[in-house]
């Protein structure tokens, strides 16, 4: 017997967080009855229908590393007709993004249908660095890096960032090229730590994820992550 979400993101369909909201919603069905508590356990034999799709709980796992370029969102359809990430990925697999990736913001992101693989890359205890590169308004100041490296309360939890330095600086178009690096997940947090010292950002690319980077992807290229990767990944999570 295992939970409900947890089979729920095993069999590809989302992750095991939005499988806990779906159950939540009144969303999932088990054996034609109506589930909503979380601690429900079921077997192999147990049929689960989620938003009226019938699981199919012998997936083929796949893992995808993609270089994501601007214009598309981080997601498996759009009722405004946008571009999504996964129009990228050659498959017949319903594999989504892990996290997210602002429509104007490109590099590093993964896609998969394995629930569990990407409740730990998403779980903020686990920790995962994130690096990415900016190209924001304005050149900082001695006492902006030291706030920045100090940590900024954003939205009333302070982010600390891992490493972070001021690349180069053009003094002629008033702008600077930076590398920070963060655990943090929120969506447009690195955004919001230049807004919060009034150095917009122009321009945001997340080089690196982990161990991984996007060298040899060009822009809209993606790859399977190897066996290799995946358990290195995998073995991230942080016993609780």
């Amino acid at each position: 017997m295992e939970r409900l979400q947890k089979v729920i993101a095993n069999s590809g369909y989302t992750s095991r967080r939005k499988a806990e909201e779906l159950i939540l919603k009144g969303k999932v069905y088990v054996n034609q009855e109506l589930v909503t508590e979380l601690g429900t356990k079921v077997d192999s034999k147990d049929i689960i229908v989620v938003n009226g799709v019938t699981l199919n709980r012998n997936v083929k796992k796949e893992y995808y590393l993609l270089n994501k370029p601007r214009g598309y969102i981080c997601s498996v359809s759009d009722e405004k007709g946008r571009k999504v990430v996964t129009d990228l990925i050659d498959t017949k697999e319903r594999i989504y993004p892990v996290g997210r990736l602002d429509y104007d913001t490109t590099g590093l992101l993964i896609l998969t249908n394995d629930g569990e693989f990407a409740n730990i890359l998403m779980h903020p205890s686990n920790g995962i660095e994130k690096t990415y590169i900016a190209i924001i308004e304005g050149i900082l100041t001695t006492e902006e890096i030291y706030k920045v490296k100090e940590g900024i309360v954003i939205d009333g939890i302070k982010v600390v960032p891992k490493r972070f330095k001021v690349r180069s600086k053009d003094t002629l178009k008033n702008k600077s090229n930076v590398l920070i690096t963060i655990v943090e997940g929120r969506n447009h947090i690195v955004k919001k730590i230049f807004e919060s010292i009034n150095h917009p950002v122009n321009k945001l690319k997340r080089e690196r994820y982990a161990f991984l980077d996007v060298k040899g992807l060009q822009s809209g290229d993606y790859r399977l992550l190897t066996t290799e990767e995946v358990s290195r990944l995998k073995a991230l999570k942080k016993k609780r």
